[in-house]
């Protein structure tokens, strides 16, 4: 890195006024760079592909596209840009997930200016960075089992929800407008998520975990 070639910066948060504050920030440092904005995820993955930033600080909880599916999408098709997370929350199934996009770095928005710059410097340098709280919820992450239906889909909680009413496949595939194989495999995924044997003890489990509302 040379004072010719800063690092190159992308910003995504849904809120203009976090990004504007941001964008003063960066500005501060001469070895980076603010290169591209976006607002949502969907544009982040489109803008990234144009700006070829180095580095991108993502929000997380945004309104379509999330910021985990986000990194996901922008790592699978740019693997040598690095995404920082960056955002107010610090529950588990969070950082869990874009961490395992391929997020390399899991900041809070109040984080200090120079500890921002320096995240940004070893993200680029490929050093992950973790905030203490998110390093926490790691560290619980592994010292606790996983509740059962934690790696549940959203369309196999739905399925789910419909087998607690008592639907048959051909109901739930009638309900759902979508075939009967495909609530077959749904049903299939379930089970096996949820260790249980048959629909019956998949319903018991949903109602005594609360898996379904």
């Amino acid at each position: 890195m040379t004072e010719s070639a800063p690092i190159r910066v992308m910003l995504v948060d849904d809120h203009a006024v976090v990004r504007s504050g941001l964008v003063a920030f960066l500005a501060a440092f001469d070895d980076l760079e603010l290169v591209a904005e976006a607002g949502t995820g969907e544009e982040a993955v489109r803008v990234c592909a144009e700006a070829r930033p180095d580095v991108v600080l993502m929000d997380l909880v945004m309104p379509g596209m999330d910021g985990a599916a986000a990194t996901k999408a922008i790592r699978d098709r740019h693997p040598h840009v690095q995404v920082i997370a960056l955002t107010s929350f610090k529950e588990r199934d969070l950082v869990e997930g874009v961490l395992q996009a391929g997020a390399i770095g899991y900041l809070l928005k109040n984080v200090s200016a120079d500890e921002l710059a320096d995240a940004i410097r070893a993200a680029y340098a490929g050093r992950p960075t973790l905030a203490p709280e998110a390093a926490r919820a790691l560290i619980q992450s592994a010292c606790e089992p996983q509740a059962p239906g934690y790696d549940l889909t959203e369309r196999e909680r739905e399925v789910l929800a419909l087998m607690v009413e008592g639907l048959s496949n051909p109901e739930i595939a009638e309900r759902m407008v979508v075939s009967r194989s495909t609530i077959k495999f749904h049903v299939s995924n379930v089970l096996s998520k949820l260790g249980a044997a048959s629909r019956t003890e998949a319903v018991s489990l949903a109602l005594k975990h609360k898996l379904v509302e």
